[in-house]
């Protein structure tokens, strides 16, 4: 049934393989280092390569499942608030494979309002345009997460995940879907009523990426854009951070990786801050921005182009930066440090404070937050509430922790599903002032009847 192969004939296969073996790799390299003078055949080749990669992705995708850390707590845990305050719950729901959006009382943990939307038939509309041409396999509806959804005052939840930003009614119907470019991250709202929204910017257009260096627009240079949007999601202002660098004498930053690499993404603008008042240290109008991958925070105001302040410090890898006063800002430290395992947070999160007048930097409530071992190595989300009170998200890990004012944990929830398995949150926002309240009730009275 089986032959006998000449030994010699083995060697020559092995012989024959080894420059074969060269050559595709040195397509692949080609290929994946933005060459296109090869491109014709480089591009099968990385194809190719890529092939177990994506079949991991396809079969072994674990859908936003996060490991669990708490076996014995699921859904809320706790004394729920005696102040009236919400939440907009983003969380990928294990039972439906989904992201959803639920809108809970804090008050008795009750869920007001679900939103569900159907992500797939978003995708079909946009789907032939370039930068979205692979939207329907990485972003459908089982891939995608509603990130920092937004309620606004006119009742319509606005939200995105490297996606087009999207804006659906109390139903999930779509009002509007800007395809501007790849929006990501935050989303906050200025004194007008404003969409601030941080972007990938597609094609890159500064001439720095065109001199001596070919890289293509799609998995190149990660250009990360500040956005403004009406809230009819038309865009009403747009600029290039790489550009406030290159502007503000900080080019240096960008092209300052060691062993000579070329980092694609070294900004990584995670959150855009509106400052809604004007104040000794601020103005109107400015924009407090985080860069996760300088670990630095910056004051920037548009109207004049400049970077007001600068601030690095006791925090690693932070996310969410939030106005507490006309002197102070919170910070959301994750901690994470780049070792030679990987990143790793180094002991815990930690909420915080810089004192604009004091020129200092200090953690609030760094106690609970060791007590519970709060340590999401990404994303994450903190907010101080004018009672002292402290929400936090620990995202990567599904839980959402809120403490009294003296440390002590009030309540929990962890997102566990029906399988008993525990999946990732999505930046989740709590509603807590005066006009979020008042945008809840208008909502709850003019939803009208949906399936919910």
């Amino acid at each position: 049934m089986f032959k006998k192969i000449e030994v010699w004939i083995l060697y020559l296969v092995v012989l024959l393989g080894i420059p074969l073996t060269i050559g595709f790799g040195a397509l692949v390299r080609h290929e994946a280092l933005g060459g296109k003078k090869l491109s014709v055949i480089s591009k099968p080749a990385l194809f190719l390569a890529e092939i177990p990669a994506n079949i991991k992705k396809i079969l072994i995708n674990k859908h936003f499942l996060a490991q669990d850390r708490f076996p014995s707590l699921g859904g809320f845990s706790g004394n729920p608030n005696s102040h009236e305050t919400y939440l907009l719950l983003s969380r990928h729901d294990g039972d439906l494979g989904a992201g959803i959006v639920e809108l809970v009382d804090l008050t008795n943990f009750k869920v007001l309002h679900t939103w569900n939307p159907d992500i797939d038939e978003f995708n079909k509309s946009v789907e032939k345009i370039s930068e979205f041409k692979h939207l329907s396999r990485d972003k459908n509806q089982s891939r995608y997460l509603l990130r920092h959804p937004k309620l606004d005052k006119h009742g319509g939840l606005i939200f995105k995940d490297h996606s087009p930003l999207i804006k659906i009614d109390a139903c999930s119907n779509l009002i509007f879907q800007n395809t501007h470019d790849l929006f990501h991250h935050s989303i906050e709202t200025d004194h007008d009523g404003n969409i601030w929204v941080p972007s990938h910017s597609y094609p890159q257009t500064l001439p720095i990426f065109k001199v001596g260096r070919d890289i293509p627009s799609e998995e190149g240079y990660l250009d990360d854009s500040i956005v403004k949007l009406s809230p009819n999601g038309e865009i009403l202002f747009e600029k290039s951070v790489s550009q406030i660098f290159i502007d503000n004498s900080l080019e240096y930053l960008l092209f300052s990786a060691g062993n000579s690499k070329f980092s694609n993404d070294p900004i990584h603008l995670n959150d855009i801050q509106p400052v809604n008042f004007d104040g000794k240290f601020w103005k109107k109008g400015d924009l407090f921005l985080s860069i996760r991958h300088q670990s630095m925070v910056l004051l920037y105001r548009p109207a004049t182009n400049k970077i007001i302040w600068k601030g690095t410090g006791p925090f690693f890898h932070q996310h969410d930066v939030d106005v507490l006063n006309n002197h102070t800002i919170s910070i959301f430290n994750n901690n994470s440090k780049d070792f030679v395992d990987g990143d790793i947070v180094d002991g815990n999160n930690e909420v915080i404070i810089y004192d604009f007048r004091a020129n200092k930097y200090s953690p609030y409530q760094n106690k609970g937050l060791i007590k519970n071992d709060v340590r999401t190595t990404t994303q994450g989300r903190s907010q101080i509430l004018p009672n002292n009170d402290l929400f936090i998200e620990e995202t990567d890990y599904g839980r959402i922790l809120y403490f009294g004012a003296d440390n002590s944990l009030i309540w929990t929830y962890v997102n566990r599903a029906g399988n008993q398995k525990v999946y990732q949150l999505s930046w989740s926002r709590i509603m807590y002032t005066d006009d979020d309240v008042k945008i809840v009730k208008n909502f709850m009275e003019s939803r009208g009847k949906c399936n919910n």
